[in-house]
Formats: structure tokens, C-alpha cells, sequence
């Protein structure tokens, strides 16, 4: 080789990508935790669907706030010390979530936990970008997804099972210790690039200029990506894919399906675990074909609308049997996973020295979404409450559901609209003389 520098292996640029996905793992396990202890968290803080609502919208509160600033630092500062800084913030507020006396604390601990896994994907997404071929971005941003999801169905029948055997609080002070762990691990082994280990980076320009004289004032950038007409939209339209799964399988779905299917809490924590899992497998199948074909928008508004159509029969629809209810489950979430593309959409609509920024905006409008749905749907779901308890829990009825899951169905509808709006890329990244000329 006489000495000369070539790109990472693959193996070693996956094992470093893959230990920034463990802390998105964890982030979507913690995100959709409490879906399958509804009636232990309504009872120990003796709340309603809103309170219950607002808990868990508490982990979005903070997330969506963190994603911008983590755009900026993800430029200006490196994923490895967001990354790890992260891990140990969220294991703080999973242990304070655990040992919670009251609903203040609980949603303390929640709104840590949120905040700082908010790093993990916009931190991903730049490791990508230096670790791993252009061509792989879209493919990557899919990968993404399928470790959240996996932490999502690990938050679903093998969290509901160890709950039943010992109780949610010893269970979250597990995953506080697995969290911490994974800080240490992550400071050891990651790197913001791979200069740092002696080969080229992927990043543009990134052999022949140091990293420090290609990082733009953050102001400057957050300000310049709002030039660009595909960061408005990719800002509004994800959470007509991102916020009513996120909404049903990570909240409302498990207390929906006990309600219209009898299922029992541990069946209902499988059928969303479905949703999830089909969102996992289409992100990466979608990323990928998008990279192959050359096109983005094709596949993100096709997604768009079969999501769309979908939710509206599983919602509207009457007397749907188990059966076609969990195939359109299947459906929704496969074509929900074209979301994921937006990702690699959205960087190429903006000069590469602004991937991170762009990244975390664009991951701020992901999950408006949830943010949003989770406690205006348990608001709605209390104001048609009929006054039913069951085990000191209030029951609510199919209806209330229905016209709570309504307002999933609105943003959806809207989501097709603006993604119909958007621009076309073909795969190709917005040089930095386009700059100037914004599209």
C-alpha cells in the first residue's frame, strides 16, 4: 500500500456507526415504553389519559427542543461527545423516572431522558456522512430506523413481560444501568472520523481541509437552510408518518386494542411491535431502492399516501375483524417507512457543510408530530370519558379512541400534500456554489 491512506473497511465503519445506533435503540425503547404500562402509570400517579399524555409527550417536549442545538453542535462540536454526554444525561433521567414519587418527577425524568437521546440520530446521521459512502447515506438513514425500531419491539411484549415479572419500576432502573454502560463504551470506541484512526474520510473536502476550517458559524447555518424551499417542507410533512405511529404504537394502541379487541396488554403490546417491525423493514428496503433508482420523491409520497389511506379504513372503517385490522397495521407501517428517505432528501437539498443542521431541523419536524398527538389525543379521550373505571383506571370507549385517532388521519392527509410540493434531488448533493441559488 506504501503508506498510502485509503477509505475505513466496512466492518469498522459499521461497528463505529452501530454504537451511535444503540443510544437511538435505547432513545425509541424509552419513547415508546409507556404504552405497555398505561394502567400501572395511570394508577401510581393517579392520572387520566391527559396526564398520561403529557408524561409521555414530556420525552418529546425536550427532544424536539434539543434538535436544532444538536444539529448545530453535531457541526460544530462531533457526535462522539454528544453521543456520550447523551447516554449519561438519559441514564440520570431513566433512574430519576424509576424512583419518581410523584407525576412532577416523572415527567422530570422523562424530559431528561428525551433531551438527551434527541442526540443520537442528527449524531448517526453525521457519522454517515464521514464514515460511510455517500451512496450509503439514504441506506444508512434506513438502518437508523431498524435500530430504533428494534429498541421499540424490545419496549413492547419482552418490557411488558418483565414488568408483569417485576413491576416497572425495577424495569427502568435496568435500563438505567444499560444506558450507562453504553456512555462508557460509546467514549471508548467512537470517533468523529476516521482521520482520527488513520484513513480517508467521506466528508466532502474533508482530506485536504482540517476539520475545525470547515465549520460554518452555527447562526449562519441554521439561518442559510432556511433558503432552501425542501427545509420548510421536510420540516411540516414527516409527522404524517412519524406521529400517528408513534402515537398509536407508542401510547394509545395497547388501551385502543384492550377496548375494541379485548385483546390482553400483552397482545396489544405485540400487534403495535408488528407496526414497528414493518416500519423497520421498509425504511432500509425504501433507502435502499431510493440510492439504486436515483429518485427520492417518488417513493416518500407513495408512502405518504398508502400510510394516509390506510389509517383512514383502520380508523373509520366499522366492524373490522383482528385480522384485516393488523394486515392494514402491516401496510401502514410499511409504507410509513419511506420516511427515512427524507433524511438523505433533505441533505441534498443543502450545501454539505450544512448536513448536521439540516439533520436536526428536519428531526425537530419528525417528531412535532408525536409531540403534539400523544396528549391532545388523551385530552380528547377524557372529554368523552363516560365516568367507566376498571382497577382505579379509567376505560374509554372505541369511540373516543376513534375521535381521537381522527387527528392522526389530519396530518397524514396533509403530509401528501407537502410532500407532493417538494423538489426532486435525484440523489445528487447541492454543491456549494448552488448555494447562492436556492430552489
Amino acid at each position: 500500500m506504501n503508506g498510502e491512506k485509503t477509505y475505513p473497511p466496512a466492518p469498522l465503519a459499521w461497528s463505529i456507526w452501530g454504537l451511535g445506533g444503540l443510544l437511538y435503540l435505547l432513545g425509541f425503547y424509552q419513547r415508546v415504553a409507556p404504552a405497555v404500562m398505561t394502567s400501572e402509570l395511570m394508577a401510581d400517579f393517579r392520572t387520566g389519559a391527559a396526564g398520561l399524555g403529557n408524561l409521555s409527550a414530556c420525552y418529546y417536549y425536550s427532544y424536539v427542543a434539543m434538535q436544532v442545538p444538536t444539529g448545530i453542535l453535531a457541526d460544530a462540536w462531533g457526535p462522539r461527545r454528544l453521543l456520550t454526554t447523551g447516554a449519561v444525561i438519559a441514564a440520570g433521567g431513566t433512574l430519576l423516572f424509576a424512583w419518581a414519587p410523584s407525576l412532577i418527577w416523572a415527567n422530570l425524568g422523562r424530559v431528561f431522558i428525551g433531551g438527551s437521546v434527541g442526540v443520537a440520530f442528527v449524531a448517526l446521521l453525521k457519522l454517515a456522512t464521514t464514515w460511510l459512502p455517500p451512496a450509503r447515506f439514504a441506506t444508512a438513514s434506513g438502518m437508523a430506523l431498524f435500530c430504533g425500531v428494534c429498541g421499540a419491539v424490545t419496549a413492547g411484549v419482552p418490557l411488558r413481560a418483565l414488568i408483569d415479572f417485576l413491576s416497572w419500576r425495577p424495569a427502568m432502573l435496568v435500563s438505567g444501568g444499560i444506558t450507562l454502560a453504553l456512555a462508557a463504551s460509546t467514549w471508548v470506541f467512537v470517533r468523529d472520523d476516521p482521520s482520527s484512526k488513520g484513513f480517508l474520510s467521506y466528508a466532502p473536502a474533508a482530506s485536504s481541509h482540517p476539520p475545525e476550517t470547515r465549520r460554518p458559524s452555527p447562526l449562519a447555518g441554521l439561518g442559510e437552510i432556511f433558503r432552501y424551499r425542501n427545509t420548510w417542507l421536510f420540516f411540516f410533512a414527516p409527522g404524517g408518518l412519524i406521529g400517528p405511529i408513534l402515537s398509536f404504537a407508542g401510547l394509545w394502541g395497547v388501551p385502543f386494542l384492550q377496548v375494541r379487541f379485548a385483546l390482553t396488554p400483552v397482545e396489544g403490546a405485540a400487534v403495535c411491535s408488528a407496526l414497528m417491525v414493518c416500519w423497520a423493514v421498509a425504511g432500509p428496503v425504501l433507502g435502499s431502492l431510493s440510492d439504486r433508482i436515483g429518485r427520492r420523491k417518488p417513493f416518500y409520497l407513495a408512502g405518504c399516501l398508502v400510510a394516509a389511506s390506510g389509517w383512514a379504513m383502520a380508523i373509520f372503517i366499522p366492524g373490522l375483524s383482528l385480522q384485516v385490522f393488523v394486515a392494514l397495521i402491516a401496510v401502514i407501517g410499511l409504507a410509513s417507512g419511506g420516511v427515512m428517505i427524507g433524511f438523505a432528501y433533505s441533505k441534498e437539498s443543502v450545501p454539505p457543510n450544512l448536513a448536521g443542521t439540516v439533520a436536526g431541523v428536519v428531526n425537530m419536524g419528525h417528531m412535532m408530530a408525536p409531540t403534539l398527538l400523544q396528549p391532545v389525543i388523551g385530552l380528547v379521550l377524557d372529554l368523552m370519558w363516560t365516568g367507566e373505571m376498571q382497577g382505579g383506571v379509567r376505560v374509554y370507549t372505541p369511540e373516543a379512541f376513534q375521535a381521537g385517532f381522527s387527528l392522526m388521519l389530519v396530518w397524514a392527509v396533509l403530509s401528501c400534500l407537502l410532500v407532493g410540493l417538494t423538489k426532486e434531488t435525484y440523489c445528487r448533493q447541492l454543491s456549494p456554489e448552488a448555494g447562492a441559488k436556492p430552489g
